[in-house]
């Protein structure tokens, strides 16, 4: 069977957790890192090659609530170009796992877990992800687009003629003869142009 090309980070401060999942999701991921200290999370991330984080939601035997997964929940989601996350804990609780959805978790798994089933989850995660980073990227541009062409609607014809031959020189590297040739128009008329609206080459 041919490997997925996704890398998985696993989060997980029990060893014997890390080990198993090393070898069930190595089997089906061309890269599996495991991790017991979050606080490698960061540094771990740098890179953007990392596709799903398998979290942990307790680190501490002293603290079950799983506060310290959603607190490095929200530090995942904020980089600009984060991963997917899905989040594993030995406590089924809805209400958290509800929290983990609306902070930006794609999804939740509860151990003991089942491998086929965590295998889907990381597999889709990772889709939903990327779906959902690429509509927001499209909508960025979108958005830029309007705020350009709106800007451009209150230029006068002047200005807007300036501003084409000067998009049109930088292209051309600031070579005349080219730019007049995309422009359209002869050299003469593309120098006098360029004296009427105090380019200098």
């Amino acid at each position: 069977m041919q490997k997925k090309p996704y890398k998985i980070l696993v989060v997980d401060d029990n060893q014997g957790v890390l080990r198993t999942l090393k070898l069930v999701l190595g089997k089906v991921f061309v890269s599996v890192v495991t991790v017991a200290d979050p606080t490698l999370i960061p540094a771990l991330l740098q890179a953007d090659d990392v596709d799903a984080v398998l979290l942990d939601m307790n680190f501490s035997s002293r603290q079950l609530d799983g506060e310290e997964g959603l607190f490095w929940l929200n530090c995942i989601s904020q980089k600009e170009h984060s991963p997917a996350v899905v989040l594993i804990t030995a406590f089924g609780d809805i209400d958290l796992a509800v929290r983990c959805l609306q902070q930006g978790a794609e999804d939740f798994v509860t151990k003991p877990w089942e491998n086929d089933v965590l295998i889907q989850k990381l597999e889709t995660a990772i889709e939903k992800h990327r779906q959902r980073q690429n509509t927001a990227s499209l909508i960025a541009q979108a958005g830029s687009l309007l705020h350009s062409m709106q800007a451009d609607s209150q230029l006068s014809l002047e200005e807007m003629e300036k501003k084409h031959i000067l998009q049109v020189l930088e292209q051309e590297g600031g070579n005349v003869v080219n730019t007049a040739v995309r422009l359209g128009i002869s050299r003469q008329t593309l120098y006098n142009r360029l004296k009427k609206y105090g380019i200098v080459i």
